[in-house]
């Protein structure tokens, strides 16, 4: 369940730092968190005054992705709105007319990881690792993933991190190009202070002009991607491999699936 705690909004001068606050849970979504951080993105966007984003997680995480602990609830209605959540958050990170900052803490799983590849500027601690961890448990990526690796590393990379579910260590990631610095675990803080302070006193209206049209050329394709997620992921989670996956993860198991 969310609470209005889940998740922090907080302004230093002309930075906004969204923070995905359930560290028990390894940060992992709500419908309710995604809502509240696509709104206070999109209002940055709106307000002269913000000139960069942060988006981070409290704890050692950044975001497990959605919560298939609470999934597993045979009562749980929150899979679809967590799903049309992330792709919210994804496209208010792309869109927003500001630089936006992804201070990558921990682990980046799932839809966590598609959130913070959304991010202009990807900036992990060492021991930090990113992962499309959706085959485990007999789904596809979403999030917009399927457009935002691929332009980022490449279709052979993609695949071996979708299909794989190949945990992607942060200094690892730096060589790829999925992100963009990875950085000692206790400077994350202040390397991350002295980017968005050169960003904040930069040409706003440049970056925002620049940001439009790197995503025209590497992502213009976003959109569709998450119609063919969302397509994809309907089919599957009414597969017996998804049943099954989600019972081998509740039960802290290898699934065996069937291919059905």
């Amino acid at each position: 369940m969310s609470t209005p705690s889940d998740l922090i909004v907080e302004r230093n001068g002309p930075v906004m730092r969204v923070t995905f606050n359930r560290p028990d849970s390894l940060n992992a979504f709500t419908p309710q968190m995604l809502t509240t951080a696509t709104q206070a993105v999109e209002a940055a966007g709106d307000d002269r005054d913000v000139r960069v984003v942060v988006v981070t997680g409290a704890g050692r995480a950044f975001s497990s992705g959605a919560d298939l602990s609470a999934r597993a609830d045979p009562e749980y209605q929150g899979g679809p709105a967590t799903f049309k959540g992330v792709n919210g958050l994804v496209r208010a990170l792309r869109t927003v007319p500001k630089p936006v900052v992804a201070a990558v803490n921990g682990p980046a799983a799932g839809g966590g990881c598609s959130v913070s590849l959304a991010a202009d500027f990807i900036v992990a601690r060492e021991s930090a690792y990113f992962l499309l961890a959706f085959a485990n448990v007999g789904l596809m990526p979403d999030g917009g993933a399927t457009a935002l690796v691929p332009a980022a590393i490449g279709r052979v990379r993609a695949t071996r991190m979708a299909m794989l579910a190949e945990r992607i260590p942060a200094p690892l990631a730096v060589e790829w190009g999925l992100i963009t610095q990875a950085v000692p675990d206790d400077s994350l803080d202040s390397c991350v202070d002295l980017l968005t302070t050169r960003l904040a006193k930069g040409p706003t209206a440049a970056y925002a002009q620049t940001k439009h049209a790197f995503s025209a050329a590497t992502i213009s394709q976003l959109d569709q991607a998450f119609a063919v997620e969302t397509a994809g992921q309907s089919l599957l989670t009414g597969t017996a491999d998804f049943a099954e996956g989600l019972a081998a993860f509740t039960q802290k198991r290898t699934p065996d699936f069937s291919g059905n």
